[in-house]
């Protein structure tokens, strides 16, 4: 199974560039006021409010449609929004998925969906069929069963790819510490996405995709006079009652610092978040403020402070960013990486610093010029895009911002001064009162401790559910061994152990692994030969992308991208330690270090946790505590400073030649997952392992 996990990690990217004074600074000129041609905006008669920005330099159009709901919160439903956003193309009354596909396809048309808007892109020529595409799934979306189960069943793939993924955890744990009671504060797993059903789906779509307070934003090849009658002709027939438009308060800064952690076993880095909510919306006159004091701490040019001070002179880290992030239903700030464990609390005190030294002191003149400078850019170079001036437009509109917000941007940008960052930054920012989210090995846990206020660290799960400690185990790593040899191999003694296994001389197993991604299913065949030879091949479409065998003394593998190689030192001695059918059979004799954690919650099970490391590998096998069975694993490898991590969930557990096999895995790399099942698994199988080197 480890070969298999080193494949898919190959085989993913494979199947998926006059004389000047130097010395003098110019002085900078006054800043310009932008001449931005306005918006047509105009209200249909059923609610919509369309906002046209004409742009004949090329034959193609846009339509934008923005719904006015606000979020909600889901409670035991979390995910509903997210769930019935990916379902809105999946059919209408009158079109299958398939045809909705087609047509868009035939004209070569771009079409996406929601939980909130839907967007097309056409050719101008093809307006007419694309809006008709469109308004059919504005208004007709009927969301099949078959389609509903396929994307809670992709979801449940994600929820486990979730569990290896550092980036996904700290960000789910970042959002339950700063939003409490609030929808931006709600996480899916796997309870909630258990009680969404196609009842709850129609419902969220027929009360949030009314035209009531809706936004169309139109851009490209076309003129009011035709985009009205477009528009009477497509959707004038879209009907549905206000939406609801309840807000929550944003969650109160806390009383002191937060430390919030979640467990990566065998982690060799932190992935480091130090946040807290802001009450500010897009309408504050502060929010231009705010974006340059972001620029300079950590949001802006390379050189900016955060990746000046971590990177380049403490070189804890390839990268260090903060973000402000304001929207009308609660924004915040974040600032943080991805750091070695051993500097993991010499960074917290790093960006800690930073943060206050923002709130203490004015920033220099050299860093705020920059700053401006870069952003005055960035803005110059949006003007290019159409869709632009139809997105200032909407938010003009939705945020009730002056009429010149951005012709007057650069001028505002301008006028900003180090007095009113620091401002700002004494307003906004709270360095002694953040939730510093850090997601790593628990090896670090008592580093952390100094840094919060009363002492009780917050352990949460990859979900942002708190924590069960682990149970200490009830029984020794030794029985747990014998008792899954016992249930797997359907003996009850070591002599029938012995007997039944003496049988068995060879095994061949082909499996086939999908993802929504590839196009194609990949097929894995993978054999073992008494008493320790091994062998994998993994292909698709007629192409070997990798193939490796073990004799028991020595090995090699191939592959279509670095050839040949053989098994060094280090490796032979590592498939020694994990050879067999069962490999666990072997554990006492072969030089494994194991080790048997205690009891911990998985996927609402109890599970004993075993501890392995072959020198090559760290993993960790859930075995269920009723059954025995080998539920899950979690397998590290770590390479220099390159780590390659995945987790296995097996299910589907069935009898074949008196053995229990499980028939059924989902293998998550990082935040991609493979559904695999095995096709057919022979025993006393003819193995020619010469084919496989």
């Amino acid at each position: 199974m480890k070969t298999i996990i080193l494949t898919l990690a190959f085989v993913l990217p494979s199947v998926l560039f006059a004389q000047l004074d130097r010395s003098v600074r110019p002085e900078p000129g006054a800043a310009p006021s932008i001449n931005i041609k306005d918006s047509e905006v105009f209200k249909t008669s059923n609610g919509i409010t369309v906002i046209l920005s004409e742009n004949h330099k090329l034959p193609k159009v846009s339509f934008n449609l923005v719904v006015a709901a606000a979020p909600q919160l889901e409670g035991s439903m979390t995910g509903l929004s997210d769930i019935a956003g990916s379902l809105i193309q999946s059919g209408t009354t009158g079109r299958t998925k398939d045809e909705l596909d087609a047509e868009i396809d035939y004209i070569g048309a771009s079409l996406s969906a929601d939980n909130n808007s839907i967007y097309l892109s056409c050719l101008t020529k093809h307006m007419d069929k694309g809006l008709n595409i469109m308004s059919d799934i504005t208004m007709n979306a009927n969301f099949p069963q078959s389609e509903v189960d396929r994307i809670i069943k992709q979801a449940e793939s994600g929820l486990l790819a979730t569990k290896s993924d550092a980036g996904s955890m700290a960000q789910n744990a970042v959002a339950v510490s700063n939003f409490k009671n609030h929808p931006f504060g709600e996480v899916l797993n796997e309870e909630t996405l258990a009680n969404i059903n196609r009842e709850a789906i129609v419902d969220y779509y027929t009360k949030t995709f009314t035209p009531n307070g809706s936004y169309l934003v139109v851009v490209g090849d076309i003129n009011k006079q035709q985009a009205t009658e477009m528009i009477e002709k497509y959707f004038s027939g879209w009907n549905g009652g206000d939406v609801n438009r309840t807000k929550y308060d944003v969650a109160l800064i806390n009383d002191g610092n937060n430390v919030v952690f979640v467990k990566k076993p065998g982690a060799v880095q932190s992935v480091i978040n130090i946040t807290h909510p802001m009450e500010i919306t897009p309408s504050n006159p502060d929010y231009i403020k705010l974006q340059v004091l972001n620029g300079v701490l950590g949001g802006g040019a390379f050189s900016n402070r955060l990746m000046m001070n971590l990177r380049e002179d403490k070189a804890y880290t390839y990268g260090c960013r903060s973000s402000i992030d304001v929207n009308e239903y609660g924004s915040s700030f974040s600032a943080g990486g991805n750091f070695r464990n051993e500097v993991s609390d010499s960074a917290i005190v790093e960006i800690l610093k930073e943060l206050e030294s923002v709130t203490k002191d004015l920033v220099g003149d050299e860093e705020l010029a920059i700053t401006k400078s870069s952003m005055a850019g960035g803005f110059a170079r949006s003007l290019e895009n159409p869709a632009t001036i139809a997105r200032f437009a909407l938010s003009i509109i939705k945020y009730d911002l002056p009429s010149d917000y951005y012709q007057t941007y650069l001028q505002k940008l301008d006028a900003v001064t180090k007095e009113d960052l620091l401002a700002v930054a004494k307003k906004y920012l709270s360095p002694s009162n953040c939730n510093i989210v850090v997601v790593g090995n628990e090896e670090i846990l008592d580093k952390l401790q100094r840094f919060d206020a009363d002492g009780e660290i917050t352990k949460l799960d990859a979900f942002g559910k708190v924590m069960k400690e682990m149970l200490p185990a009830d029984i020794t790593k030794e029985e747990l061994i014998n008792k899954y040899i016992a249930v797997s191999t359907m003996t009850s003694s070591a002599k029938e152990l012995s007997k039944k296994m003496k049988k068995v001389k060879s095994m061949e197993e082909v499996t086939e692994l999908k993802m929504e991604q590839v196009p194609f299913p990949l097929k894995s065949t993978r054999v073992w030969v008494a008493p320790n030879s091994s062998a994998e091949k993994m292909e698709g479409q007629g192409m070997v992308f990798q193939r490796s065998f073990f004799d028991g003394s020595t090995g090699g593998s191939f592959n279509m991208q670095t050839g040949k190689s053989t098994l060094s030192e280090e490796e032979i001695a590592a498939k020694k330690k994990s050879i067999g059918m069962f490999p666990e059979m072997n554990y006492a004799t072969s030089g494994m270090e194991y080790e048997l954690l205690g009891i911990e919650k998985r996927d609402g099970k109890d599970c004993y946790v075993l501890k392995t490391n072959d020198g090559q590998t760290e993993s960790f096998d859930y075995f269920d505590k009723e059954t025995f069975y080998k539920v899950g694993s979690t397998n590290i490898q770590k390479n220099g400073d390159q780590v390659q991590e995945t987790s296995l969930t097996y299910s589907d557990f069935k009898v074949q030649d008196g053995f229990l096999f499980p028939n059924k895995l989902i293998i998550s790399l990082g935040p991609t997952s493979f559904e695999a099942t095995v096709v057919s698994r022979t025993m006393n199988a003819k193995i020619d392992l010469e084919s496989y080197k």
